[in-house]
């Protein structure tokens, strides 16, 4: 792209992110500050360098990309990638997502309206129904699928062929997807989580884009408890922005940072009040465990999903709670940072496992 086509496009980026601004829509805001292209894309390397070199391969051969899967925790930017490969293909992009799609007549109708080249966007590809998943698969692998009409020994498979599209997957448990459906995708990425460095230099674009007076201080205080993902660290770019223009003079300063996140109840390490509360439950009610997920989700006034799939994984990567058969236990680490004495551990003699011993 030259330089005078990335001005352009820098201006509507900016047009459209001042309107979202005017009219105070959250979601239309943080579409705004999503990259555009695979060169605006900061940290995921491997995966932008892998990424970049199937989508320039089909441009040179004049066909659609094969099929990409992209899995990781979310907020890392599977949705924002898929509209990239949107992009960089100059195609259409149809969205959707795995919990819409309860009948195979669903995808079907998806599909028989798709175009030559357009990129279908399935977020939770995971959570597809059974019938749809087995449908997909031929369409995916021949451009085509058979259309059942009627019911009982009367019914009828119509063969509908499909131009030839690039289905982008997003699932957050890649675990979950079946091998058939997996094997199908010809470009597989796992996303990491992000390095403070590569967050600081996201928050400095978005305080551009936003117009946000932001020191270097007050960036590295935000990139550090935004837990290694870019959706968090633009939302709490958004707050101590909201902090700083109604209780500071405007500017985004280390010490309003600070002030900011505290007043949110973002510790210095990135846990919020859920996170505190299940290990403050843990180790103060339950002895630092083991206990049961469920017991502990009644004792922090959660549902059993919320403890398991938004507090665990961010509890267990930095090593304030483990799993084990038993339950979920505390460690050494979460006593620390509640600013407790953990219990003193039990005599080990031969032949003894531990709760964390595998």
């Amino acid at each position: 792209m030259h330089e005078d086509d990335l001005a352009a496009a820098e201006a509507v980026h900016l047009s459209s992110l001042t309107a979202a601004e005017a009219d105070g829509d959250e979601r239309t805001i943080e579409a705004a500050l999503r990259p555009r292209t695979l060169a605006e894309v900061v940290g995921q390397v491997r995966v932008r360098d892998q990424l970049g070199l199937v989508l320039e391969a089909a441009r040179r051969r004049g066909r659609a990309p094969d099929h990409v899967l992209l899995s990781g925790p979310p907020g890392l930017g599977k949705t924002t990638l898929a509209m990239i490969i949107a992009s960089e293909m100059t195609s259409p992009l149809r969205l959707t997502s795995g919990p819409a799609i309860t009948h195979a007549g669903d995808l079907a109708a998806i599909l028989s309206g798709m175009n030559e080249g357009d990129v279908l966007f399935v977020d939770e590809i995971h959570r597809m129904a059974r019938p749809a998943e087995e449908m997909l698969y031929m369409a995916m692998e021949d451009f085509r699928v058979d259309v059942v009409i009627g019911k009982g020994p009367g019914a009828t498979a119509i063969p509908l062929d499909i131009p030839p599209f690039t289905l982008v997957g997003a699932t957050t448990r890649a675990g979950l997807l079946p091998g058939p459906l997996r094997d199908r995708f010809g470009f597989t990425a796992h996303l990491e989580f992000y390095e403070p460095h590569e967050l600081d230099t996201i928050i400095h674009r978005s305080a551009g884009l936003l117009g946000v007076d932001l020191e270097v201080d007050g960036a590295a205080e935000i990139a550090s408890r935004s837990r290694g993902t870019p959706r968090i660290a633009n939302r709490l770019l958004r707050r101590v922005r909201d902090y700083a223009q109604v209780r500071a003079d405007g500017v985004v300063t280390l010490p309003v940072a600070r002030a900011a996140l505290d007043l949110y109840e973002v510790d210095e390490l990135g846990l919020d009040r859920l996170d505190r509360a299940v290990i403050d439950a843990l180790c103060r009610r339950f002895g630092g465990g083991p206990v049961g997920v469920s017991t502990l989700a009644v004792a922090v006034g959660e549902e059993r999903e919320t403890v398991e799939e938004v507090a665990e994984p961010f509890l267990v990567r930095n090593g304030f709670l483990a799993r084990t058969p038993r339950g979920r236990v505390a460690t050494p680490a979460a006593w620390e940072h509640l600013g407790l004495k953990p219990p003193p551990m039990p005599a080990v003699t031969d032949g003894d496992a531990t709760l964390f011993e595998d």
